[in-house]
């Protein structure tokens, strides 16, 4: 099977929402708080066109089997939030996590970001493994995040 990364356009919009509130419905974070019920949710790439932001989708022989994204965060200086790292449950497993995580590093950096933030919650074991296991350093609930439902959240420096 082919990879390759895309930069998020409209015509992938459908399949990426349909991804996250699957991935949400599995871990029953399909409650209000999070992204699942948000309108946006089907609208993401005209979220991330503004300047500041990004959002990558992974295909696979042309099927879009992940995403990750970045956006501005306002709670820390020179700051973005990693935001919406999500994977088909079929390439689950393969290390792509990393490795989609050191791609929105990057393009993070070329953003001229000095650090990146994130948020996620006790529920996603799995993805706080491999946060932790990619550097990112656990810290208190910024004061800025009052209405999250995630309650766990990290910074790494660039």
């Amino acid at each position: 099977e082919r990879m390759e990364y895309r930069k998020l356009s409209e015509p992938y919009d459908a399949a990426l929402a349909a991804l996250i509130r699957a991935n949400l419905k599995a871990h029953h974070l399909d409650i209000p708080g999070t992204v699942y019920f948000d309108e946006g949710l089907d609208h993401l790439s005209s979220f991330y066109s503004h300047p500041g932001r990004a959002y990558f989708v992974l295909l696979s022989d042309n099927e879009l089997v992940g995403g990750i994204g970045l956006a501005e965060f306002t709670g820390f200086p020179n700051c973005c939030e990693l935001q919406k790292l999500y994977l088909d449950d079929r390439v689950k497993g393969s290390g792509l996590g990393y490795q989609m995580i050191g791609k929105i590093e990057s393009e993070a950096i070329s953003l001229e970001y000095k650090q990146i933030y994130l948020e996620t919650h006790t529920n996603l074991q799995a993805a706080i493994h491999i946060y932790e296991k990619a550097g990112y350093q656990e810290i208190p609930r910024p004061e800025c995040v009052v209405h999250s439902t995630m309650n766990r959240f990290y910074l790494k420096q660039l």
